[in-house]
């Protein structure tokens, strides 16, 4: 009997207990705008402006093309028998005069022009510019391109330092100001030690690749002596040669190297 009503009472006590109810679901939290990140911390940095390449040594050149250039003269004597040389060979070059020697001479610029030659401007009287002020640069500059100007009626827009010296800042303000590319050269046989014929052209067949543009300097007997066997060298070994203008406008991007695609397996740990 007391088994039988202990047995009702739990049934009645499952009965009047409510089932437990569902946790509610979690209210989500207000839109509230969050706060702009930190500019350093979240910001690109914006990517470096380079400047335009003002300045040239060698070009990229998609085939046998060279610049021979030829500094510091015109020379009374020696530059009428390279330009002899040259034109046996058909070959135009690039003059980068010196400003008295191109007022001094001013038929032999009109000459090297009148024969396909190119002529730069090499300063007035030779002196480090990057030694000196702005106005003296622009004095050395501007009293040589007026001289090629007055001989040749053809306005220089190449310009070669004298001993390839010249500061960031002389290229940047030259170039504005005068639209002057800055040529230098990647061959040099350092023909103005006078080493000797055979050593300058052993010296520029070396060094001249596609693209070379090659320094000599019309003002030294040797390197008129050496330029017969020089130039007979360098077409043999099919070189062509244009002026450092010409060599500019054939420039090209080189190739990229192919990327080799085969995935190599990793290399088993050596333990």
């Amino acid at each position: 009997m007391y088994a039988f009503l202990a047995a009702i009472f739990l049934i009645c006590s499952a009965i009047s207990v409510p089932a437990q109810q569902p946790a509610p679901a979690k209210t989500a939290e207000p839109n509230v705008p969050t706060a702009a990140p930190s500019a350093t911390a979240s910001q690109t940095p914006a990517p470096t402006v380079s400047e335009p390449k003002t300045t040239v040594s060698s070009v990229h050149v998609d085939g046998p093309y060279i610049a021979l250039t030829f500094d510091d003269g015109p020379n009374e004597k020696l530059t009428p028998r390279l330009l002899d040389l040259l034109a046996q060979h058909h070959i135009h070059a690039t003059f980068f005069v010196v400003g008295e020697n191109a007022a001094r001479y001013p038929e032999i610029l009109q000459r090297a022009v009148r024969e396909g030659h190119e002529i730069g401007n090499h300063s007035w009287s030779h002196p480090n510019l990057a030694k000196m002020s702005d106005d003296a640069v622009r004095s050395q500059i501007k009293r040589t391109e007026d001289a090629i100007v007055k001989a040749t009626g053809i306005r220089p827009t190449l310009l070669r330092p004298p001993y390839g010296s010249i500061t960031a800042h002389q290229k940047r303000w030259l170039h504005d100001e005068f639209g002057y590319e800055i040529v230098l050269w990647d061959v040099d046989p350092l023909d103005w030690k006078n080493p000797g014929p055979s050593v300058v052209t052993n010296r520029v067949l070396k060094e001249t690749r596609p693209g070379s543009i090659v320094l000599s300097h019309d003002i030294h007997a040797q390197t008129i002596e050496s330029e017969p066997e020089t130039l007979r060298e360098l077409e043999a070994k099919g070189f062509k040669f244009v002026t450092v203008s010409e060599l500019l406008k054939m420039q090209t991007a080189p190739t990229p190297k192919p990327v080799n695609a085969a995935v190599r397996p990793a290399a088993s740990p050596s333990g």
